[in-house]
């Protein structure tokens, strides 16, 4: 064996971490990426601080074990409302995805909002992309420290707002507010306020593509959710192959339009991926390079569209805009939104005839029946009422199921507005009616200034054998 086959060569399956210097861009599909930015950053950063009925709108009292969304107030008992409103998003995403692409992860995805603004940060400070290359390469000076310390000093503060913001959602944020000025913050709230912008700080700030690329699991499946017909972003190689480097004399070149290798498509991803490779898993749908490309294309006098939006199906077969939208509304596509047209209405429906009133009934175990003077038979229950509308509602309690059945205690209760509470209640029957053994019966409760507000629920009524 010669030596040069005797050598051994080693290959890391790691991919190398480069540093990606991203160039803003401009256009119609980063002014719909900013606008999404600013909705889901005013819905966040906005709702812990609206009230609603004297009392923060949104709120989820873990202490409490009551969640407020406005004139809503749910119950850990209604968790299958957060159940079915889960399954609709994944619908939806399935939907969204087999039409569009990645349209959630280029645009609405919080990783993807907050590298928007972490970067827009750092282009504030340290400058434009060939600014922040240069400081990149020179050693540490007074200018390079400066502004290395402010921007991560405003990624910081930007972090920490935004940890306080989500603690905000499970304790009231002028409570909370008013411990974090008095330094009276308690251990658990201090923790994830400083975790949570920990990891803003460090996801937006550093990690970036490395959550598109390496973590989130939406960039592994979203293959099987894509077919032929769906919209994503593409370069029409037929039209920009071979590529030239411009030349504004040569007419022919001009009007085919072909790409002229600029890179600015390259320059502008946040992956940092070459979207003239084809579709990559790395590919967020953001279209920013959609935006650089047409840029360009303005500039040198051809027609825009060498990189869009469009599908496999028409770059490959020349297809027209009728004709793509003819092919969206494919069977897969009219599936789930059948689907999830009946779940949002059936949620919609269920959520509309809630009713604000709850009632659990559990047996005293310690005794399953016993025969009092008079031959008569009592049972004792404990109903655990919960009031989850927000006025004072007085309530009366009945027992139906067996003849001459009756209540031995008080027959009406009242409960404060999201009021819990446990609620003994003796159930009598005379004797020789119910059969030995367990008797069906049931037990309801009425609102007495409502009559829609009514609940019953199934119980048993145990006779001992003599």
């Amino acid at each position: 064996m010669s030596q040069a086959d005797a050598r051994v060569s080693v290959v890391s399956i790691y991919r190398k971490f480069d540093d990606i210097y991203v160039r803003q861009s401009k256009g119609r599909y980063t002014n719909w990426r900013w606008f999404f930015v600013w909705l889901t950053q005013c819905v966040f950063y906005c709702s812990p601080w609206m009230s609603w009925n004297g009392r923060q709108a949104v709120l989820f009292d873990l202490a409490a074990r009551k969640f407020y969304l406005f004139g809503l107030v749910l119950f850990p008992q209604d968790f299958i409302f957060l159940a079915v409103l889960l399954i609709i998003c994944a619908y939806s995403l399935f939907l969204f995805t087999a039409v569009t692409g990645r349209v959630w992860c280029g645009f609405s995805c919080p990783q993807t909002v907050y590298t928007e603004i972490f970067m827009w940060i750092e282009n504030k400070i340290e400058g434009p992309r060939s600014a922040r290359m240069r400081l990149a390469k020179q050693s540490m000076n007074l200018e390079k420290f400066t502004k290395k310390f402010s921007k991560h000093t405003v990624w910081g503060l930007v972090g920490i707002w935004t940890g306080f913001t989500f603690v905000g959602y499970f304790i009231p944020v002028h409570l909370l507010g008013s411990e974090v000025l008095s330094f009276s913050l308690g251990r658990w709230e201090a923790f994830w306020i400083l975790f949570y912008g920990f990891a803003t700080y460090g996801n937006a700030g550093f990690m970036r593509e490395q959550m598109c690329r390496y973590l989130c699991p939406y960039a592994r499946f979203q293959g099987s959710m894509f077919d032929k017909d769906t919209l994503v972003v593409s370069y029409d190689k037929a039209r920009g192959e071979p590529r030239n480097v411009l030349n504004k004399s040569d007419p022919a070149m001009i009007a085919k339009g072909g790409c002229i290798d600029c890179s600015m498509c390259v320059q502008v991803c946040p992956t940092g991926i070459d979207i003239r490779n084809g579709l990559q898993h790395d590919c967020i749908g953001c279209a920013a390079c959609v935006d650089a490309c047409d840029s360009v294309m303005d500039k040198i006098g051809s027609p825009r569209g060498l990189i869009r939006f469009t599908t496999e199906n028409a770059v490959q077969n020349g297809l027209t805009t009728k004709q793509i939208m003819r092919n969206i509304l494919r069977p897969r596509v009219l599936i789930y939104s059948l689907i999830l047209m009946s779940m949002v209405g059936a949620f919609a429906y269920t959520l509309t005839t809630h009713v604000p009133l709850k009632m659990n009934v559990i047996r005293d175990r310690g005794n399953m029946g016993r025969i009092v003077n008079d031959g008569a038979v009592e049972n004792v229950y404990r109903l655990h009422i919960m009031n989850s509308d927000e006025q004072a509602h007085r309530y009366q309690i009945r027992v139906s199921g067996i003849p001459n059945i009756m209540l031995e205690t008080a027959n009406e209760v009242t409960l404060s507005p999201t009021e819990s509470r446990i609620v003994p209640v003796t159930v009598r029957v005379p004797g020789g009616d119910g059969v030995q053994g367990a008797n069906p019966i049931h037990i309801e409760l009425q609102a007495l200034d409502n009559e829609q507000v009514k609940i019953s629920e199934k119980a048993t009524f145990f006779v001992p054998r003599q």
